[in-house]
């Protein structure tokens, strides 16, 4: 009786892990991975989507956990319609190195070979190419734009003053091309990048550095070529690709979702579901265990784009659960004063003893990197952009745009530099020289923080890595301005040795949300001890250039141009809270 019971409890059990369904997991990356989840507002206003955007954390995340699940078999990745930075594609990258380390496949495919593709695709032992696909690994071309002929139509002028030959920022509003000491950055910039990428996929398809630096100055080339030469496994169309992994991996599960968040939001099919959803919005998600708490930072440094992240901080502060902060910047720079209020946050969770890490991310210079440097750990990737260790004083005029609409003013005043900050006119000499002097003030307390912060971890003397200057961070490695070479994986692993916390007990924060439940969320709060609470400045300047251009007139622009018109407006809207601007250099690098 005995025997016949146990053998129908065994029957009853659940199959046991080692005869699960395989899995392969895939990844359809697709427009912008976001760092923070965050959905950014277009110039035209909010887009009310359901769905939240894709993080690089939960794609790191579920990477991760592919490579140890032992039930994972291979992971397939299709990147076409990705917009991913270099530090991105790095990460990645070796995330999938990881996969490959664990034994595991790793299938990509693409209808087009560039470098993003040609980089990911090195970390892979399954690269596919479409037949007929469209080759564009030429290497890199990189242009700055410039914007003051723009200003000059709004009636604006940008009345720049530099601390530091290399801090270029302001160029682009007063120039109509770059300095000399601007071009030998981006030189210098743009060629360690390449090396990298060279580097990278020489090491990955075992094809010597000068056989891929010959293809790339060949200009183009065939699928065919780029076969025969190593950068590809095989040539197939993607019926045929999908084929061929199904009969790879027979009887496996095919799972586009591995380990990832659910994106798709919540369903509106009526008032009933949006009640549902309000009061959803109100339910606490306090941690019930120990946790490494993940907070990104992307974008301008402003009053208005710190404010969330600084609450975030001080309520980690309070939660005895959160053991470790890493704090994810992809940022570069802005106010002078807005980065120092977000430095004393950070500087307020070190003193708590608990490990604070840093992930830097596409860029985290000058802002960027001064609220990065008090960190315990500074990890970059190699593409990394940083450093630019300097100060700009900057001031927009509105004199010329308010004449336009045929508006005139006449000033009184008391205090002979009292109009000093006056948008209507430039600075006076005598006004120069009073900005000047609190900028080298500002640039003294930013080199403080970094020799506080690194202390004898540089090496060498500060002044010599400052004057604005721009590093990527495999140099900004060999100065010490950063610790490690990595991306937020290796920054989640620091974190969880130095506070006993498990990798995988990770929350980031603020959660993602979609514009629609961001809609019924409530308002972030200050903490319950402060008393006095940060505002928000807005700028007329980025008004009347808006007014100038026009909705119509942004939207008929090309896609790279109307984005590096939506930069100009943000970086303008930081100078609404400083004169005082800690700023890196606009350089943008197309890796497709």
């Amino acid at each position: 009786m005995k025997t016949t019971i146990a053998i129908s409890l065994l029957a009853a059990l659940p199959l046991a892990a080692a005869e699960e369904k395989p899995v392969v997991a895939i990844y359809d990356l697709e427009g912008t991975i976001s760092e923070s989840g965050r959905p950014e507002a277009s110039l035209l206003g909010l887009d009310m989507e359901a769905t939240r955007p894709l993080t690089l954390f939960d794609l790191t995340r579920s990477l991760k956990k592919a490579a140890a699940d032992p039930n994972v078999k291979a992971v397939v990745v299709d990147t076409d319609d990705a917009q991913l930075g270099l530090p991105q594609l790095q990460e990645i990258h070796r995330r999938l190195q990881e996969v490959r380390a664990a034994g595991k496949d790793v299938w990509l495919y693409t209808d087009s070979l560039g470098n993003g593709t040609a980089l990911l695709g090195s970390a892979a032992n399954h690269f596919t190419l479409m037949p007929e696909g469209d080759v564009s690994f030429s290497g890199i071309y990189s242009e700055s734009m410039y914007f003051k002929g723009l200003l000059d139509k709004a009636g604006v002028v940008a009345d720049v003053i530099h601390i530091g030959d290399f801090k270029s920022f302001g160029e682009e509003y007063y120039r109509t091309g770059p300095s000399d000491f601007a071009k030998q950055q981006k030189e210098e910039l743009i060629g360690g990048i390449f090396d990298q990428l060279v580097g990278e996929i020489s090491e990955g398809r075992k094809v010597p550095a000068e056989k891929i630096r010959e293809l790339v100055d060949r200009g183009t080339f065939t699928p065919a070529q780029a076969k025969e030469a190593g950068l590809v496994d095989d040539l197939k169309h993607r019926t045929d690709f999908s084929a061929a992994v199904k009969a790879a991996y027979e009887g496996a599960k095919f799972d586009r979702g591995y380990e990832l968040p659910d994106q798709d939001g919540p369903e509106i099919t009526g008032m009933l579901d949006i009640f549902k959803l309000m009061f959803e919005s109100d339910k606490s998600k306090n941690a019930k265990t120990d946790y490494i708490a993940v907070v990104p930072f992307e974008g301008e440094i402003s009053s208005e784009s710190i404010a969330p992240i600084r609450t975030q901080i001080l309520k980690l502060l309070k939660d005895d659960r959160a053991k470790a902060l890493v704090l994810r910047v992809d940022s570069p720079g802005g106010s002078a004063l807005a980065s120092e209020v977000l430095w004393e946050a950070t500087d307020e969770w070190k003193a708590s003893g608990r490990p604070f890490v840093v992930s830097m991310g596409g860029v985290a210079a000058s802002g960027g990197y001064y609220i990065s440097s008090g960190a315990d750990r500074i990890f970059a990737e190699e593409g990394t952009v940083t450093g630019s260790i300097g100060v700009v004083g900057m001031k927009l005029v509105l004199g010329g745009a308010m004449e336009k609409l045929g508006i005139t003013t006449h000033a009184t005043q008391r205090g002979k530099n009292a109009g000093a900050q006056s948008m209507v006119h430039p600075f006076s000499e005598e006004e120069s020289k009073l900005v000047r002097d609190s900028m080298l003030q500002v640039y003294g307390t930013f080199k403080k923080r970094i020799e506080a912060g690194r202390g004898d971890r540089l090496k060498g003397e500060l002044e010599g890595m400052a004057g604005g200057r721009v590093f990527t961070g495999k140099r900004a490695l060999e100065l010490g301005l950063v610790d490690e070479l990595g991306g937020l994986g290796e920054a989640v692993a620091y974190a969880a040795d130095k506070s006993g916390v498990n990798a995988d007990a990770l929350k980031l924060v603020p959660e993602p949300k979609s514009p629609l439940e961001g809609l019924f969320a409530k308002p972030e709060k200050p903490a319950d001890d402060e008393i006095v609470k940060m505002g928000v400045r807005v700028s007329p300047v980025a008004e009347a250039v808006k007014a100038t251009l026009g909705d119509a007139q942004i939207n008929a622009l090309p896609k790279p141009a109307r984005d590096a018109v939506t930069r100009v407006l943000k970086r303008i809207e930081t100078c609404s809270d400083s004169t005082i601007q800690l700023v890196g250099p606009e350089i943008s690098i197309p890796l497709k």
